[in-house]
């Protein structure tokens, strides 16, 4: 009663403290951390650790906080406190060594929101509905090509159509983004959808722009912010609402490719993994995420880790060509000597190209696509380093601590194909070489960006040569990792190069025995991006 009596005696200012008193202590109870809690920066009351992040370069400033606290360390993305785990030898201990602990998804506001669906699609899905939607995906896949020789031609022919829209621009400067997503997609559309589009096609090209800009605005500090303040950030105007604009618009182009799917649908002879998807539908009646909606949310999935990864690692490709032009002619003189002119490569050439192998590796490692993996949840209390990681704790293994990894790689902050040959030049794989992750969550399509990267890339090189316009090496620098602005830093702090937009860009001779020279510039570089290769 005393207590009621002197809150009533309070004038505005003093109710206003006492609020903010209140709340004070509520955060400072639920933020407690048990103790032998993973060390880390102290956290501001109510926003966390997050006005200290570096929102262009996460995996740079974790880095640094690694080298602080230790490879086992903790943050606070607002509300929500996350254990980032960091090294090669402590990574595979979260994510293998622990994988059934840590399998499961934690609570994503970006992804609750977009994903009405209860199953969650593929990659966001846990338990009994993850199981299964994962095991089908892959069967349903390799049913339709993939790891076979159809899928291999259906590659090479999409090679040989973007070695022409290459070859018709004809001297003028013009973007490979564009082309390379147009490619890359047009392969996860044949196993999805049972079709390839014309890189013309309107739907098409709206498809690729929606997917590109919701991955990038999820990436920047728009997602980061609505991901820590939900409650908050739904009821704002920004950027952040064009997340869900764009990803419905995807969602509504694949379930009006559903519709058309079930009105010639032929259960004894299924086309794709939508035809597959919806036969499966009728032996479980909406049970483990088999729905149409859940449908639209795979398909979506599918789409988002089959196109963005590859297709920008093709673009990183590109620029370490270019910087290494020795590295180019050596791989060059391989692919002559192995292939030739006369045919198209094929996945039986790989083990016959051990440095053009050992290029495309390390032209991943230090391109650093996904440098920070998707959140984990603890499943049960355990232990990581030492350190108690209680039941409900969000983890996130450092993909880039892995790549970059001074106990593992010889030398990591530079670009080596040495790393992955031996004293003999035959390619050796790395253990510490792990950009699709491991464990449970493995990139489920891993088998797919291999042989995409592989073929594509030897397709490219058996015909053009790649240089800059100037014949000078750019002095811009670039960065790598979730997001890649120009003129900053790459995932090891240091300074990289690249192009700006708009900068004379690179020129390329369609092949060494062509007269035909044409210009190429990278106008968009930058892909802002979180985790769309994981599962």
């Amino acid at each position: 009663m005393w207590f009621y009596d002197v809150f009533l005696s309070l004038d505005v200012k003093g109710i206003l403290l006492f609020m903010f008193s209140f709340l004070l202590i509520a955060d400072f109870i639920r933020n407690r951390t048990p103790a032998n809690f993973p060390p880390g920066p102290k956290a501001l009351p109510f926003v966390g650790n997050i006005l200290s992040l570096d929102t262009k370069y996460p995996h740079v400033y974790f880095s640094k906080l690694a080298d602080i606290y230790g490879n086992v360390f903790s943050f606070r993305l607002g509300r929500q406190p996350v254990v980032i785990v960091s090294g090669h030898k402590m990574v595979k201990e979260a994510i293998v060594a622990q994988a059934e602990n840590f399998v499961d998804r934690p609570f994503n506001a970006i992804s609750d929101r977009f994903y009405t669906e209860p199953s969650g699609g593929i990659f966001l899905s846990n338990g009994e509905i993850w199981k299964k939607q994962r095991r089908f995906a892959l069967s349903t896949l390799r049913t339709f090509g993939l790891g076979k020789n159809t899928l291999e031609l259906s590659i090479c022919e999409e090679i040989r159509h973007l070695q022409e829209e290459i070859e018709s621009e004809k001297g003028k400067p013009f973007s490979p983004a564009g082309l390379f997503n147009n490619a890359v997609s047009n392969i996860i559309c044949q196993l999805v959808m049972g079709k390839r589009f014309d890189y013309s096609d309107h739907e098409f090209q709206t498809m690729l722009e929606c997917m590109s800009e919701g991955l990038m605005l999820e990436g920047n500090i728009w997602g980061q912010l609505y991901d820590a303040f939900p409650q908050v950030m739904k009821y704002l105007p920004g950027p952040h609402n064009k997340i869900f604009s764009n990803y419905n618009a995807v969602k509504d182009m694949l379930l009006e490719e559903i519709q058309k799917h079930k009105k010639d649908l032929d259960p004894s002879n299924p086309r794709d993994y939508i035809d597959t998807f919806l036969i499966e539908m009728e032996n479980h009646k909406d049970s483990l995420g088999f729905t149409e909606g859940n449908l639209a949310f795979c398909a979506f999935d599918l789409f988002i880790a089959g196109t963005e990864t590859t297709a920008t690692t093709l673009l990183w490709a590109l620029l370490y060509l270019t910087k290494y032009p020795e590295v180019q002619e050596k791989v060059q003189a391989e692919i002559d000597r192995v292939i030739g002119q006369s045919r198209q490569p094929s996945m039986a050439d790989r083990q016959n190209l051990p440095y053009t192998d050992a290029v495309i590796h390390e032209i991943q490692r230090m391109g650093n696509i996904v440098p920070l993996n998707a959140l984990r949840v603890a499943a049960k209390d355990t232990t990581l380093g030492g350190y108690f990681i209680p039941k409900g704790t969000s983890v996130m293994p450092m993909l880039t601590s892995v790549l970059f990894d001074k106990s593992e790689w010889e030398t990591p902050d530079t670009f080596n194909p040495g790393h992955f040959l031996d004293s003999n030049g035959k390619f050796v794989k790395r253990e510490a070489f792990l950009p699709f992750s491991a464990g449970k969550r493995v990139c489920l399509g891993e088998g797919l960006a291999k042989m995409e990267l592989f073929l594509f890339f030897v397709g490219l090189l058996q015909k053009f040569t790649f240089s800059e316009g100037n014949g000078q090496a750019s002095p811009h620098p670039l960065s790598f990792g979730l997001s890649r602005p120009q003129n900053e830093t790459s995932p090891n702090g240091s300074k990289q190069f690249g192009l700006q937009e708009g900068s004379s860009g690179l020129t390329f001779l369609p092949s060494k025995k062509s007269q035909l020279t044409s210009g190429l510039t990278f106008k968009h570089v930058t892909t802002e991006t979180i985790s769309p290769c994981t599962n």
